[in-house]
């Protein structure tokens, strides 16, 4: 059994689903906790998937399908409150009679500056026990460059986006490597540092580092970091290799029950896929089937039951069919998964399903 510091996987992670009504100022109970970076998907529409956070505020927004610069308005999410999020009229949140999904993580509120980098974050927001951190920070445009993450611990996972202009996103980590990176915004299979976005320094327990491309680090532009560090039972990155079976299918232990998933082939031009257990539960008939959002796209949700479907165990995930998304043969593949803890550090276990 898996033991965690994460007693209640839901103190730090939520996937909600809503119908939207339309109106100014809706309140939304997204949870426990206050959330403090949310990802909303209309999951009815083509509309664009929007990121928030606690360090930008709540009327700061990016695009993870696009490269476009932070907008501001208050029409998509007004406030974050201790439970949830204050949404506007936007169809991006809130429209009218549509499905809609917010994913939402705990950090620990807007944070602080970390000044143990070479480059002093503007607010780091650490939650060191869901091993999860937000950072804004001004680049400097040098090489090697260093930024604070909080997290205590050595992180797998930086995702990083400028916010001040147009720019992809930039995905490092210790599964790619840390001198390669794939970009959310896009299908593409990832790339090398020949234009210097990362230097090949791994992360401490202190800080990543970045290297002199103006998408992580240009002299005096503005970016937004969310940084990853694995825990046992609630957390879990990394890479596995497709094997195109039907039948028998490739099996990536978690060690807790995947509420979350996100995948890549990470050597090939496909679309970033997300799936959770709520909605495969009210979508699909359960586990997977006809559950999926694409990052890189504004798609409506897949109800394509034959295509990409990822089922999630008592402890891990399996994609079930031989598509390139999630399952050819020799293929690899980047994941992402959150969940639910085995058995948590004050002994109690969970239900296996």
């Amino acid at each position: 059994m898996a033991y965690t510091t994460v007693n209640k996987s839901t103190d730090h992670f939520s996937t909600t689903t809503y119908t939207g009504n339309g109106s100014v100022s809706t309140a939304l109970t997204t949870g426990t906790f206050q959330p403090d970076w949310v990802w909303f998907k209309n999951r009815g529409t083509t509309e664009a998937h929007l990121l928030m956070d606690a360090c930008r505020g709540a009327t700061k927004y990016i695009q993870s399908a696009s490269t476009a610069a932070e907008g501001t308005s208050s029409d998509k999410i007004s406030a974050f409150t201790s439970t949830g999020v204050t949404l506007g009229s936007g169809p991006e949140t809130n429209e009218n009679s549509q499905p809609l999904v917010c994913w939402s993580w705990k950090a620990n509120g807007q944070g602080s500056s970390n000044t143990s980098g070479t480059i002093n974050s503007t607010y780091t927001s650490a939650n060191t026990t869901s091993g999860f951190s937000i950072i804004t920070y001004t680049g400097d445009g040098n090489s090697g460059a260093t930024i604070g993450h909080g997290l205590g611990v050595a992180p797998k996972l930086v995702m990083i986006k400028k916010l001040n202009g147009a720019d992809a996103w930039f995905i490092t980590g210790t599964d790619l490597g840390w001198n390669k990176y794939l970009s959310l915004n896009a299908n593409s299979a990832e790339s090398g540092s020949s234009n210097n976005s990362f230097t090949g320094t791994a992360a401490t327990t202190t800080v990543f580092s970045v290297g002199s491309d103006s998408g992580v680090n240009g002299n005096g532009d503005t970016y937004v970091a969310y940084v990853f560090a694995e825990k046992t039972g609630f957390s879990k990155f990394g890479i596995y290799t497709g094997n195109g079976n039907t039948t028998n299918p490739p099996f990536i232990y978690t060690g807790f029950k995947p509420h979350w998933v996100l995948t890549k082939a990470n050597a090939a031009s496909e679309s970033w896929q997300i799936t959770d257990l709520v909605r495969d539960n009210a979508v699909g008939g359960g586990n997977g089937t006809g559950a999926r959002l694409i990052a890189n796209s504004t798609a409506a949700e897949s109800t394509n039951t034959t295509w990409a479907a990822v089922h999630k165990f008592s402890n891990g995930f399996s994609p079930q069919h031989n598509d390139g998304v999630t399952n050819m043969d020799g293929r690899t593949y980047l994941y992402i998964a959150f969940g639910q803890s085995l058995v948590g550090s004050n002994n109690t276990p969970c239900t296996a399903r």
